[in-house]
């Protein structure tokens, strides 16, 4: 399973990457406001980073605005793929971008149905919310599952990005489920490596060193 980092910050990317925990990135216009750069700044700096797939958003909500910003987004490096929203009009855009071979990533997916309108329409991946989906009293990760199942029901090409990742514990499930990506959050990342009983054998360690004669 690949790790992609969740997050415009490019010092957590860049600590992400020195544990080999960044295999791309996915940002949106929230994550952009929270750095408080101007977005131009913020991408060419992740671009420059990170050698992975980089996904960028657009803002517009009709398939021509999208495509229009699309293409402009492209241009801050081969590698960068465009976030295009679960509409109607989102669709109609994948559909023109896939045709034009820029890779494409529909965000906000909450239904086994629109990850297979997504799948149909081209898009490169295809970010499930599971986070989202825990809070108003779902199953994320069950929405995760369905969607493995139904692409590979039918060889779809389009990758699985669980997103909306708030816990190890949907790291976990993700891999074992066999999702394509992960996209996790850089305190995601850092509990990942963390366990009670690691602690506790590293201090007992240093601890029985200390009667070591020296």
């Amino acid at each position: 399973m690949k790790f992609f980092i969740d997050t415009a910050d490019i010092e957590e990317i860049r600590k992400a990457k020195a544990m080999g925990m960044v295999d791309g990135v996915t940002t949106n216009p929230s994550l952009i406001a929270k750095t408080g750069q101007d977005f131009d700044t913020c991408l060419k700096e992740i671009v420059a980073t990170v050698d992975g797939p980089i996904s960028a958003e657009v803002l517009g909500t009709d398939s021509e605005t999208m495509v229009a910003e699309a293409k402009k987004l492209v241009m801050y490096g081969e590698n960068v793929n465009v976030k295009i929203p679960m509409t109607v009009p989102g669709m109609v855009a994948v559909k023109k971008l896939t045709d034009l071979g820029i890779k494409t990533n529909v965000t906000l997916v909450f239904s086994p149905n629109q990850a297979i309108l997504a799948a149909k329409a081209g898009a490169s991946f295809v970010s499930p919310f599971v986070g989202r989906l825990d809070d108003i009293g779902h199953v994320g990760m069950d929405l995760v599952d369905e969607i493995l199942q139904i692409f590979d029901n039918y060889a779809f090409t389009t990758e699985v990005i669980v997103a909306s990742i708030r816990n190890p514990i949907h790291v976990k499930e993700a891999a074992l489920m066999g999702a394509h990506i992960s996209t996790i959050p850089f305190k995601v990342i850092q509990q990942l490596a963390k366990h009670p009983l690691t602690d506790i054998g590293i201090k007992r360690f240093e601890e029985d060193w200390q009667k070591v004669p020296t």
